[in-house]
């Protein structure tokens, strides 16, 4: 078991008066059992942690061990990849991720998990099946990989549809299911040999018991192809469909961003749900260029219509969004590093500077940190957060890579 040190740093820079902030020291999650040697490639591993409630109460960090690769999706960790606290964070145990995860309860009772990597399926050789004709191919950032795309309506079957999982009232176990994906614009793609079925993002519930959900990644055909987008999603049957609500296409700032127009576009949306009912959605464009913005954007009817996305940071890579009992807006995000920062006003407009969770050693933005964070609130006041972690140093003299949690109280 892994013991914390008491809450003691407070966030420079904020007037006391307005805001107190109190941040524990990083408890050990887990440590990779290599050491990081020169010129050995291991990204993916003890990478992308993500904080959940399982269906027992207690909480969770999971973790990706594996290479980062599209043939690595829905496939078994090769280590133990879950830490769990009995006791609000304050303690940790490194067990298997074999426990079921609370998922999103439903107005009817049931519990859903979608738009989540724990429910992404193993993508399967592209040679497995009878595709339709191509739609065009675009070369990604990263290594020049290239994804050649297909109309999500002309796929096989089990290459449509939303990857979900249900649970019944009153049960414990999660029954796999592919809900119906009613968007006739999109188009779904191959690469690296194979084909995933991808849908990524977050959900919320409606004040009117329907489903909204704001996810990447998405392309269609036309003039905004070479990009991915946003797009939300609305269900008004518990998850068992989801239509098309709005698209988010990609809308660089060119002043603030000289390389816009060679970026991915949009991806890796973070989205809340403010009590007024406007959605907030951060998205990165971080790529294999480089450094690029997260862009903010707002939406006043439930995801139809969106605001054009303004620049509020130049770089980051899957920002993540919290919003507090107690109405504060907190965003985490990476790379360089790990850090966090906050939104007094609750809704975005205005953020305090950030907060590092790592050291940054190097001008590689992926050098100290996979840059991926995740958050979970605890009451109206406090939250954990979960970030990796590349050189800490080890008991041999020697570094490797961790996955930390911090505890952290914010007073207003």
């Amino acid at each position: 078991m892994i013991h914390p040190s008491p809450l003691s740093k407070s966030l420079e820079g904020i007037d006391p008066n307005l805001m107190h902030t109190e941040i524990s020291d990083p408890m050990l999650i887990a440590e990779s059992s290599f050491v990081n040697e020169p010129g050995v490639e291991r990204w993916g591993y003890y990478q992308f942690p993500q904080l959940s409630r399982l269906l027992d109460g207690r909480i969770a960090v999971t973790f990706h061990i594996n290479a980062d690769s599209a043939s690595a999706y829905g496939k078994a960790a090769i280590e133990p990849n879950r830490g769990v606290s009995s006791d609000g964070g304050k303690t940790w145990e490194r067990i298997g991720s074999g426990d079921p995860e609370a998922g999103l309860l439903l107005p009817n009772g049931e519990r859903l998990l979608v738009a989540n990597p724990a429910v992404t399926p193993v993508a399967h050789a592209i040679s497995s099946y009878d595709l339709p004709p191509e739609r065009g191919t675009v070369i990604g950032t990263y290594g020049q990989q290239p994804y050649v795309c297909y109309r999500h309506d002309e796929l096989p079957s089990e290459l449509q549809g939303v990857p979900s999982a249900r649970m019944s009232v009153g049960a414990t176990i999660w029954i796999k299911e592919r809900a119906r994906l009613d968007d006739p614009q999109l188009l779904r793609f191959s690469t690296e040999g194979v084909f995933p079925v991808t849908c990524w993002g977050d959900v919320h519930v409606t004040p009117d018991k329907a489903l909204l959900a704001v996810v990447y990644p998405s392309r269609i055909e036309g003039h905004s192809f070479r990009q991915m987008h946003t797009v939300c999603y609305r269900s008004e049957d518990n998850g068992l469909s989801w239509q098309a609500q709005g698209r988010m296409l990609y809308q660089p700032d060119r002043t603030a961003d000289p390389l816009s127009d060679k970026r991915d576009g949009f991806t890796e949306p973070t989205c809340v749900l403010l009590p007024d009912g406007e959605m907030v959605v951060v998205m990165r464009t971080t790529d294999g260029n480089g450094d690029g913005p997260l862009y903010l954007s707002r939406s006043e009817n439930e995801g139809r219509d969106w605001s054009t996305p303004k620049v509020i940071r130049n770089n980051g890579a899957l920002p993540r969004l919290l919003r507090l009992g107690n109405g504060v807006l907190v965003m985490s995000s990476g790379r360089p590093g790990a850090d966090m920062s906050f939104s007094l006003d609750g809704r975005g407009e205005e953020w305090t500077e950030r907060y590092p969770l790592v050291p940054i050693t190097s001008d590689y933005t992926q050098h100290d940190s996979c840059g991926y964070t995740s958050m979970l609130a605890l009451d109206d006041d406090s939250f954990l957060i979960t970030y990796s972690w590349f050189r800490k140093p080890s008991s041999d003299g020697q570094t490797r890579k961790a996955i930390l949690v911090r505890h952290v109280k914010v007073s207003v």
